[in-house]
């Protein structure tokens, strides 16, 4: 089975530091490789991989501002779509671009959406729905007007994460500065619950956080930036708990599984996919407004740290994630 891997081309895969989606992506990749799957991972040129490595845009377009996004994206799709009848599978990690293509290939592509940006690309799913097969990463970030052939739970490579078996003593915020993440509304939680609080993440809207954030910066609110795949181990177990007070619809949560993988609980709004990873009490709470969140903190000391890696451990593993997609390769090719 010869498998051709779609990556976004915003920053390298796997990122120096933000990049989920190209997270995922090489999790998924260095996976396959394990299984001894013929992967080609087409990326940015510097991106590190132990699968087949090809490339046209050689840097991230969000380091190099001088590259065209529209440009190098157009270069980067049409690359692997002129060389699709090399594979058995194309499995698109790129969005709705790569969609327009389906029906000018013969390969079968598989596409995970990674959500929906907005309801503006819904037109273009739409029309491939029955020309490619859609995986969602979660069951709550499915839309009702597409088939899917599977739910596929993003996983992560848990030894990279170390289980500390003693909380903290500060809040952590892990995610981009955006008003989708409420990072306001965390501010609010570690005022009124008289916590530290420690924002890790890029910032998406610069005018949210010269706005919301960076008032309330001083020794009790503390923004490290973005944080790199050795810091964060030692950021999110190191934590009291994380918070995740969104205001949005969460497609999955990456940051929720790494903070359990480390032991440390979450406390999320109960909206998208956070009923399907979180437990109330086991490894976390689910709930509706800043309030109820400041009161649930207290709580979080009668959660045990071992259950919340114990979660990772069950579901959200880079095997568990791997394993699922190889069936889907197959039953693809099988309906073929």
């Amino acid at each position: 089975m010869k498998i051709a891997i779609i990556s976004p081309i915003a920053w390298r895969t796997p990122p120096r530091h933000y990049g989920p989606w190209e997270r995922v992506v090489s999790l998924l990749t260095e996976g396959l490789v394990k299984e001894n799957i013929d992967v080609t991972l087409y990326a940015t040129g510097d991106s590190v991989t132990s699968a087949k490595l090809r490339s046209v845009c050689k840097a991230p377009y969000e380091e190099d501002r001088d590259l065209d996004a529209k440009v190098w994206e157009s270069l980067h799709i049409s690359e692997i779509m002129e060389q699709a009848n090399e594979f058995d599978i194309i499995h698109n990690n790129y969005d709705f671009l790569p969609l327009t293509y389906g029906r000018l290939i013969k390969t079968p592509m598989v596409t995970t959406i990674h959500g929906f940006s907005s309801p503006k690309i819904l037109p273009v799913y739409k029309k491939y729905n029955k020309k490619t097969y859609y995986v969602s990463i979660s069951d709550a970030d499915r839309n009702t007007e597409l088939d899917y052939i599977r739910t596929v739970y993003h996983g992560i490579d848990i030894d990279n994460f170390t289980l500390k078996k003693i909380s903290g003593d500060y809040l952590l915020y892990f995610g981009r500065i955006h008003n989708d993440k409420g990072t306001w509304e965390a501010i609010q939680v570690a005022k009124m619950s008289k916590m530290k609080l420690v924002i890790a993440g890029i910032i998406q809207d610069k005018l949210y956080y010269e706005k919301y954030v960076e008032p309330c910066l001083g020794e009790n609110v503390s923004y490290i930036g973005a944080v790199g795949p050795e810091e964060r181990n030692k950021v999110l177990g190191n934590a009291y708990a994380l918070i995740h007070p969104i205001n949005f619809n969460e497609p999955f949560g990456l940051s929720i599984v790494e903070a359990m993988a480390c032991g440390t609980p979450v406390i999320a709004f109960n909206r998208g996919s956070m009923p399907e990873i979180i437990q109330n009490g086991v490894n976390g709470f689910l709930v509706s407004s800043v309030e109820e969140m400041v009161d649930r903190i207290k709580d979080i000391t009668n959660i045990s740290r071992e259950d919340c890696r114990k979660t990772v451990e069950c579901k959200f593993t880079r095997e568990k994630m791997v394993k699922k997609y190889i069936k889907v390769y197959k039953e693809i090719l099988e309906r073929a």
